[in-house]
């Protein structure tokens, strides 16, 4: 019989049951600046439940209030799901994650929960296991994202901000903003920075510290990492060394025909 708990994650416990994106390099950059980020937004309300399966990790749920979430998504009073993924698939353990999220909005007398999710990528979960417990989506934003929302009341829903454009033209350089809410973020970035290199393009890269910044520099919904490079977005989350350069080379062909009035 297959025993399965739930286990919260606390600045107390955070070392020894560890977090479980790139639990299997706990010495890398990207799992320390993770860590680091956790001890600071577990303190400020963020829930991090890891689901285990007779002692192994089957799935994870990472979820906060609005006012704290690294989505760039306007939802008063709500809780916003940042993660969620279940390596054991057929067994109900998404829905049990989900629904733990719901009883805990319930208990905090939220006025429901929501998600951002993207077809195009696997850094976002699926909204179809949502669509399946009870949410729906309540508006689609740029470069394919979806928000999705269940409300506990008759409150009004989140909301994307609407000025993507005016965002992309933040910096004309080529320009990386990210956070630490990712572990492979920082993977993400030595992909590009690397791409850039082979190209001989420099690249900036914006550290977005707080939610103040990231709901006004962030190019995407997604918000925890985006690339943009005169007044495009280039990427939303990682790519390989060969897809940034393949990316960068159409970007420039594109900005050189441009001058050239082709």
């Amino acid at each position: 019989m297959q025993a399965v708990q739930m286990i919260e994650l606390t600045q107390q416990n955070l070392e020894e049951a560890r977090g479980y994106c790139l639990r299997s390099k706990p010495l890398s950059t990207g799992y320390q600046n993770k860590n680091n980020w956790l001890k600071n937004e577990l303190e400020a309300g963020l829930k991090y439940i890891k689901l285990m399966e007779n002692g192994k990790p089957a799935g994870f749920i990472e979820y906060t209030a609005a006012e704290y979430s690294s989505r760039v998504v306007h939802a008063n009073d709500y809780l916003i799901i940042h993660c969620l993924w279940v390596n054991i698939s057929g067994k109900g353990y998404g829905t049990r994650l989900i629904n733990k999220c719901i009883e805990d909005a319930r208990q905090q007398n939220k006025s429901g929960v929501a998600v951002v999710t993207n077809s195009d990528t696997s850094w976002t979960p699926s909204k179809d296991i949502f669509l399946k417990n009870g949410f729906r989506i309540i508006q689609e934003g740029p470069y394919g994202f979806e928000l999705l929302a269940f409300p506990l009341k008759d409150d009004p829903l989140p909301y994307f901000p609407n000025n993507w454009e005016q965002r992309l033209q933040t910096s004309h350089e080529l320009t990386i903003f990210r956070t630490n809410q990712c572990p492979f973020v920082d993977v993400a970035t030595e992909n590009f920075l690397e791409g850039a290199r082979k190209l001989g393009l420099e690249a900036k890269v914006i550290d977005m510290k707080n939610r103040e910044e990231l709901m006004k520099l962030s190019p995407t919904p997604y918000g925890i990492f985006g690339v943009t490079y005169r007044g495009q977005l280039v990427t939303f989350h990682r790519l390989t060394v060969h897809s940034t350069i393949k990316k960068l080379k159409l970007l420039k062909d594109i900005v050189i025909s441009v001058r050239k009035g082709g």
